[in-house]
This record gives C-alpha cells, structure tokens and sequence, in this order.
C-alpha cells in the first residue's frame, strides 16, 4: 500500500470516528497541502485519468484524492481537514443536487466558499454530453459491453428517455462499471472537451 493510501485510510476510518492520530502523522509525512473531496470511487477514477494524461503526479504535489462514500459525509471530511482541522486546502467536484451538502461542509470547516465545482447531474453526465452519444457507444462497444447496453436499451423503463439519459443510467447497472468508464471517457476526451468542472478543478490544483 502507498503512504497516501495509508493516509486515505486513516483519514476514513478518522471519519467514522477512530482516532485522528494516525492521519496527523500522515499528513505531516507525506506533506500533503489540498485534498480533493469527491463522492465516489467513479469520480476518482476520472480525476486520476486526468492526472496521468497531464502527466501529473497528484502525490508527490501533495495532493490527495479522496472519495467520500457519498456526498453527504463531506462535513465529517471538511472538519477533519479544512482550516479548522488538519490545515489542508479542500477542493472537489460534487453533483448538483448535492452543492448544499458541500456548501455546508465547508462553512463548517471554515473552508470559505471557493474550490467546490459542480456537475449539472453527475460527471458522467458531464463526460456523455462532451464526448457525443455516438462516441460514449462507440467506447461501450470497444470495452465489449454493447451486448449489454442492447438488452438494457430494450428495457421498457428506457423508453421515452433521451440517449444521452439511456447511457448514464447504463453506466450504473452493475458494480464497478461507473469506475471503469470514469477512466475509459476521459481518456477518449479531446484536449478542448475537457467538461468545464473537471478542467476547473485541475487548473486550481
């Protein structure tokens, strides 16, 4: 396991109140000064594929990338880390429904109002809409999932529903395959389709 794996751990289990002490002597060690809070593992995937097409290694910028199991523990998280905890800068990308969670956590954290930016729905949704329906299809196809999306298209719930709705709702059908495809879409993404969150947070970085 790497030292900023063994920080993320620390910071979690912090979270769900163990003691704080271990994630304090990471956080010195490691010297980490901004943690990207995200809701989960599909929009970490995404944002450490970003990293790696700049070249960009997150940990040793000090720099860590932290999914939250939902957004509504980001209060927990922002307290532990903000100014009011560890001293860290937070960052992150939340969806829509979910800026007050995120608007209320760094208030808590005395975080100010800056470095939160937000999807319209979701970042696949984001990523669908920059990449064009026919290319998401042409990648579900490349990753031997058409099969799948076929039946599922077939379903009588997803009638009615725009393509674009159709392939976000795909990417949620089985577990794990919102994490493959966060990596596989950014991946495929132009250098100028980068969805305006996403390129947002990394310039802050």
């Amino acid at each position: 396991m790497s030292d900023m794996n063994a920080f993320r751990d620390a910071v979690t289990a912090w979270a769900a109140g163990g003691p704080g002490d271990p994630a304090r002597g990471l956080a010195g060690r490691l010297s980490v000064r901004t943690v990207v809070l995200l809701e989960g593992r599909s929009d970490a995937a995404a944002v450490g594929a970003l990293a790696a097409r700049h070249g960009r290694e997150l940990t040793a910028e000090g720099v860590c990338v932290l999914p939250m199991g939902g957004a509504m523990n980001v209060g927990r998280f922002s307290a532990l880390l903000g100014p009011r905890g560890l001293g860290l800068r937070l960052t992150g990308l939340c969806d829509e429904r979910e800026r007050g969670h995120y608007a209320r956590g760094w208030e808590r954290a005395g975080a100010g109002s800056d470095g939160v930016f937000v999807c319209a729905a979701d970042l696949e949704d984001e990523l669908i809409r920059a990449l064009g329906v026919e290319r998401v299809t042409e990648l579900v196809r490349e990753q031997g999932d058409f099969r799948a999306l076929s039946t599922f298209l077939r379903q009588p719930a997803q009638r009615g529903r725009d393509p674009q709705q159709q392939l976000r709702r795909f990417l949620g059908t089985k577990k794990g395959r919102k994490i493959h495809y966060g990596r596989v879409l950014v991946e495929a993404l132009g250098e100028d389709k980068v969805p305006a969150p996403l390129d947002g947070l990394f310039a802050g970085l």
